[in-house]
């Protein structure tokens, strides 16, 4: 319902070239008990005065001379974002009424005036003018409200991923600052593959996610010095399925792309890689874009069972191969932009190592 305080104090705007129309009228509506009534004879100045006021009505003659009611009222749609007119013609012309409403119009009102039919008009057309604003105030606070449930649930997924992948660092001490280096080669390589922002979001916080299966690996073998036995090596292997299977239910697109890079970040473009032996575009595009940053990371890094090694060796191992990496491993279009843009990838591992212990940067 429309509260009848809020109909009479509307704002209102008469427009007719002719002062007797535009007294008369003003003085039917002041009488009846309106408050805020303006009007004017120029039909150049409606825009200016509607901008200015965003009135509640108008009461709009169609035939004045310069621009007549029809002119004006195409000249209101430009400024009236939801294209809601609120136009109430007057006319003395049958053949105008319809073309009117056609034009936008919500309603007219005939010439001569009677006084019922303005006042009837005149109320109705307010009403309905109201409750539309109305409708469309609450319906800004509803898209607040999802907008600031969207953020919540958004924050909500990011706390799930920050506290699973502590529990994958409490594991092994080095972990950390590897994940944290992840997740910025995996949003500039996005960028560079062109790929859109969506994306690059998504895969920054789902990749930290890879090594989540890490947690059910033994420290006896996850921490191992030396080389694995054979099948100590197939243990680790399981930490892509187990990794998969932890992250599978999730709902949120972090989780979901968690749970593909999880499983397929050791597979190879040329199919010799594990869990499955995917090949080419078998492999989900964003374990192929992990898939060498994690060989990047891993070999700039000390482990228990080898040492670091520096950019350019790295970046030769990568683009020439060394036996256990070779470059038909990759996915040729993300090796061609490591081999243009290696440097971004030196450039985050320095700066990024500097502030490994800021968990913050995640």
């Amino acid at each position: 319902m429309v509260n009848p305080a809020a109909v009479l104090n509307a704002a209102i705007l008469i427009v007719d070239d002719k002062e007797a129309n535009v007294q008369l009228l003003a003085r039917m509506l002041v009488a009846a008990g309106y408050t805020s009534v303006s009007s004017t004879m120029d039909p150049l100045e409606v825009c200016d005065l509607h901008r200015a006021r965003r009135f509640d009505l108008i009461l709009l003659d169609l035939l004045m001379p310069g621009l007549d009611g029809f002119q004006v009222m195409e000249r209101l749609k430009e400024i009236e974002p939801d294209g809601y007119l609120p136009v109430l013609v007057v006319t003395a012309q049958p053949g105008h009424k319809l073309r009117a409403l056609q034009a936008g119009a919500k309603d007219f009102i005939s010439k001569p005036f009677e006084l019922a039919e303005v006042l009837a008009r005149v109320r109705n057309m307010l009403e309905v003018r109201l409750l539309h604003k109305k409708l469309h105030d609450y319906t800004e606070v509803l898209e607040f409200r999802v907008r600031e449930r969207t953020a919540e649930l958004h924050e909500s997924y990011l706390e799930t991923i920050f506290t699973m992948t502590r529990a994958a660092e409490h594991k092994d001490e080095d972990t950390g600052a590897h994940v944290q280096r992840i997740s910025y080669y995996c949003r500039e390589l996005t960028g560079l593959l062109g790929l859109d922002g969506d994306f690059a979001d998504t895969i920054f916080f789902a990749s930290p996610m890879h090594d989540i299966g890490k947690i059910g690996i033994p420290d006896h073998v996850l921490l191992k010095p030396a080389g694995f036995t054979p099948e100590e090596w197939a243990i680790m292997k399981g930490h892509t399925s187990m990794g998969a299977r932890i992250l599978g239910d999730g709902k949120s697109q972090y989780l979901k792309m968690g749970a593909e890079i999880a499983l397929n970040h050791h597979e190879r473009w040329d199919g010799g890689g594990y869990p499955n032996g995917k090949r080419g575009e078998e492999i989900p595009l964003a374990a192929r874009m992990m898939y060498i940053c994690d060989i990047y990371d891993a070999l700039r890094s000390k482990r228990p069972y080898k040492t670091a090694l520096d950019h350019s060796k790295v970046v030769e191992i990568i683009t020439c191969g060394d036996g256990r990496t070779q470059p038909e491993h990759f996915d040729p279009e993300i090796f061609a932009v490591f081999e243009k843009n290696h440097q971004m990838f030196r450039d985050i591992f320095e700066t990024t190592s500097a502030s490994a212990p800021d968990r913050q940067v995640l």
